[in-house]
């Protein structure tokens, strides 16, 4: 594991903590890292790494807008994978959102069990997917995280967890 990846892991750690401890992820934490990152990443490697922490930045930012938008995601999410792709860089943050979105998807099924909330879990994607067919990709207030009923789920969780598959498995 390298340097960089471990920077990472330890930053993915703290967010989830305070993610779990408080439901949010706090600013400094996002926005320090990022920059740390990206100082880090111009110190070691001149403009060409602070292209690349910059890039990575701005691709972390980017996969998760639309969920966002969509009030999916809380925005300490968005600014918390765009810090750990100011770390790993543009490649590796496309993976991270991947193994993200498993890690993610495995913990809503567990706490949806847990809380008894399978079945409506399952009738609230349908009906997201039949609102997005009809109405287009767009907002469904009922579905939101401010309008549903639905349990929360710390997403920095799966963050982390697709954080350490990253410096796992790349």
């Amino acid at each position: 594991m390298s340097s960089v990846q471990l920077a990472a892991i330890v930053i993915a750690i703290v967010a989830a903590g305070c993610d779990l401890r408080m439901r949010r992820i706090p600013n400094l934490l996002t926005f320090g890292a990022a920059a740390t990152g990206v100082v880090y990443h111009l110190i070691s490697g001149g403009f060409a790494g602070l292209g690349h922490s910059a890039a990575g930045w701005f691709v972390g930012a980017l996969v998760f807008v639309v969920p966002f938008a969509l009030r999916g995601l809380g925005g300490g999410d968005v600014k918390l994978l765009a810090a750990l792709g100011a770390w790993i860089g543009p490649g590796d943050v496309l993976w991270l959102a991947l193994y993200t979105g498993v890690a993610g998807g495995a913990m809503a099924v567990v706490v949806a069990v847990a809380n008894g909330y399978l079945r409506r879990a399952f009738d609230n994607v349908w009906m997201l997917l039949c609102h997005w067919r009809v109405a287009g990709l767009r907002v469904l207030p009922e579905l939101t995280l401010d309008g549903s009923s639905a349990p929360k789920l710390a997403y920095a969780v799966p963050i982390l967890a697709g954080m350490v598959a990253v410096a796992w498995l790349r």
